[in-house]
């Protein structure tokens, strides 16, 4: 079952307090990105959160559990409702998360050498 927009948009809401929320769908599900680190997925309407020190030393009793079979686990974030625990949390748990690599260009078609057609020799 995929997650809903509104469901979405209400853990980016919740949020917003840690940084520049943003997400994007990812095979039928979402990525959430604070400044630009991926930091969470949302998967059938619940807020998975990577797992850092930090993020251990923070809410040692919070559920680890995988968001989909075959994934690492994650932290289940079952409190949406607690803005002050989510900024706090998400800020120390972003703060142990490398920057995403720099994605490589696309080339033009301008650099692909023209093919030679029979008639040119």
């Amino acid at each position: 079952m995929a997650s809903s927009q509104e469901f979405v948009q209400y853990a980016a809401d919740q949020s917003s307090g840690a940084g520049r929320i943003t997400y994007r769908k990812m095979f039928g599900e979402y990525g959430m990105y604070c400044d630009g680190k991926i930091f969470a997925l949302v998967c059938d309407d619940q807020f998975f959160i990577k797992i850092t020190n930090a993020g251990k030393r923070l809410a040692p009793g919070l559920t680890e559990t995988p968001p989909y079979e075959g994934a690492k686990p994650y932290f289940l974030i079952e409190d949406l409702d607690d803005r002050d625990f989510l900024t706090e949390f998400i800020t120390a748990t972003c703060s142990e998360l490398p920057m995403p690599k720099p994605r490589n260009k696309r080339k033009s078609n301008d650099t692909v050498p023209k093919r030679r057609h029979q008639n040119d020799f």
